[in-house]
């Protein structure tokens, strides 16, 4: 056996390497140890998941946002956006549509817009939870303070999404502007999960500036910091920012590192993300067979879901949720796994065998 594959041995073995390691299996890695490393994540996913892939309903509410990320497509400088908030009821309604549908988990989700105050977000949150009890509901909000997501998570909030985007300060630093630091969003993520909330992080494969060591980084922190969900995907240009002429992500390098975060934490949630497939047709059938059990279809009105451009080419804007739904149930029919119809909480899973 040769020395990459023992790497995903010894990673699946022990949950860890040391950075050196990492590099090495990153570096060298090819299609041979890719296919090698995708057959060790699907024995994991399917020992703990079986073929069952859990369905999330999206609702992206609002694209005003007070931060300047240069990568995000819904950032303040971008005077070119098509700006939207939804109602209350406009929520409602998506929540009752998603139902209807099957979906048993919400994930509303935002830009950071201070027009939807804490009490906005508490109302609202009470009301979906008063009409669906039976549904976990995912907030996905950003930074806030920590009295803020207390207050969120004692109204019924039960899930939080945050994804780091990148673990290295210097390279945090590159993407965003000065006023929003690695190490506030990091301990916004520690102050999830000492709360109570099921907590999401994630980062960007490709992103300008990113090196292997940035990758490195970023699951070192996923390791300590041991969260239920973890969220990554390719970077994707948008047209109007900063990083407009950037180069994309690659499939390739993206479904590497779902498959050793699958071999790592074997009981993580992952999802096979609309970037994945928004750059590659087939991208989310491939996230699913590298080690990913999670998908999003968008419950969004299909009025707004253009506006909510985090990057270019999203697909799935012109979809209405039945046929979102419908479309990802023969996708991954066609693969062998079937949409799950429950909440699909987390739950903690000791690793009790490493091979077959």
């Amino acid at each position: 056996m040769n020395h990459l594959k023992q790497l995903i041995d010894k990673l699946e073995e022990s949950s860890n390497l040391a950075k050196e390691e990492w590099i090495d299996l990153m570096r060298g890695r090819n299609e041979e140890t890719a296919q090698y490393l995708f057959e060790r994540a699907r024995y994991w996913q399917r020992k703990y998941f079986q073929n069952k892939i859990y369905t999330r309903g999206l609702i992206e509410f609002t694209n005003y946002c007070k931060n300047d990320c240069y990568y995000c497509g819904i950032r303040r400088s971008n005077g070119r956006a098509d700006r939207y908030r939804l109602t209350k009821d406009q929520i409602l309604e998506c929540c009752h549509s998603g139902y209807e549908l099957g979906f048993r988990t919400f994930v509303l989700q935002g830009g950071e817009d201070g027009w939807f105050t804490q009490e906005k977000i508490l109302e609202i949150i009470q009301a979906i939870k008063k009409d669906y009890s039976d549904c976990a509901l995912t907030l996905s909000l950003g930074e806030r303070s920590r009295q803020s997501y207390e207050e969120l998570f004692y109204a019924g909030a039960d899930r939080y999404l945050l994804r780091h985007e990148t673990a290295d300060e210097e390279h945090y630093r590159d993407l965003h502007p000065p006023e929003l630091s690695a190490e506030h969003r990091k301990q916004c993520l520690w102050d999830l999960k000492e709360i109570g909330y099921q907590t999401g992080t994630g980062f960007m494969v490709g992103s300008p500036g990113q090196k292997l060591e940035h990758l490195v980084e970023d699951m070192l922190f996923i390791r300590r910091l041991e969260p239920q969900m973890v969220g990554i995907g390719p970077f994707v240009p948008h047209h109007d920012t900063p990083f407009a002429q950037e180069a994309q992500g690659t499939v390739e390098l993206t479904l590497f590192m779902i498959g050793l975060l699958r071999v790592m934490m074997p009981d993580l949630l992952i999802p096979a993300t609309t970037a994945l497939g928004t750059i590659d047709p087939m991208g989310r059938e491939k996230g699913i067979l590298a080690g990913a059990n999670v998908v999003m279809p968008n419950l969004s009105p299909t009025s707004v879901r253009k506006k909510y451009e985090l990057y270019d080419n999203k697909i799935c804007t012109g979809d209405e949720a039945a046929e979102c739904r419908n479309c990802l149930k023969q996708r991954m029919k066609s693969i062998g796994y079937e949409l799950a119809v429950d909440r699909g909480d987390y739950c903690r899973r000791i690793k009790e065998e490493n091979h077959v």
